[in-house]
């Protein structure tokens, strides 16, 4: 398997951030951390070795990312306003400069997917239903959709326009829908066992049943909790139905 780390010189957070990709050619596979920031968490969770098959035979490429902006919710020493600002910079790299720079390694634009578990399921949720003009689909497991479980009650417009539980019910824009109608790869699963909370995903898929948009929702009974063997098992059960 081809594995290359590299770092993004990144002009909206004003740092070089690090990300592997795993690879050469296939649907392009943006693999946010399950927790903290390492673009290494995709590898160490088992991610990596679950997609193997798939990224030898050329199906996917997967490119792991740092999610910088988690780490600027939990800094004490910023402002509410300071982290909300952070988020949309991060909103800007990955749909500005991280989309570009997967194009230019894959030699063109292809199709591409966000993923992730438990806190990584936000961020896969959120970039997809924030630009599904880019996203062909998301993967998101054992996750939350509402902003607020990171802002500890801030709310401001940025935080409104990055939480799917808010702006998802009011969005009738006919351009976005568009999109959202025709996607075929929206999937969401979450366990019933230890420290899992499947009702925040099946309170999300009623969202978007109300919405009309199409998707999977797997809720998997109490002997899968919130730990990587579930999200193996669930990200091997949902590629398998699709690639």
């Amino acid at each position: 398997m081809e594995k290359d780390i590299n770092k993004l010189k990144s002009e909206y957070l004003s740092k070089e951030v690090e990300l592997i990709s795993y690879g050469r050619y296939g649907i392009a596979m943006i693999i946010f951390p399950t927790q903290g920031d390492s673009c290494h968490d995709a590898e160490n969770i088992g991610f990596v070795h679950t997609l193997k098959d798939y990224i030898n035979s050329g199906r996917v490429k997967v490119y792991s990312v740092s999610s910088v902006n988690l780490q600027s919710w939990l800094d004490s020493n910023k402002t509410d306003e300071e982290r909300s600002r952070r988020h949309y910079e991060y909103n800007r790299f990955l749909e500005e400069e991280l989309v570009p720079y997967i194009y230019e390694t894959c030699g063109g634009p292809v199709p591409m997917m966000t993923m992730g578990a438990a806190i990584g399921s936000y961020h896969a949720a959120n970039t997809f239903f924030r630009r599904p003009d880019i996203f062909m689909g998301t993967i998101a497991l054992s996750g939350f959709y509402d902003i607020r479980k990171l802002t500890k009650g801030f709310f401001d417009e940025n935080c409104y326009f990055n939480s799917p539980v808010d702006y998802l019910p009011n969005l009738n824009d006919n351009y976005w829908m568009s999109y959202l109608l025709n996607r075929k790869h929206i999937y969401l699963a979450s366990g019933s066992g230890r420290y899992e909370t499947p009702e925040q995903t099946k309170s999300f898929s009623d969202i978007l049943n109300a919405k009309g948009i199409r998707h999977r929702c797997d809720l998997w009974d109490t002997k899968w909790d919130h730990d990587s063997k579930t999200w193996n098992e669930q990200l091997k059960h949902i590629t398998n139905s699709f690639l």
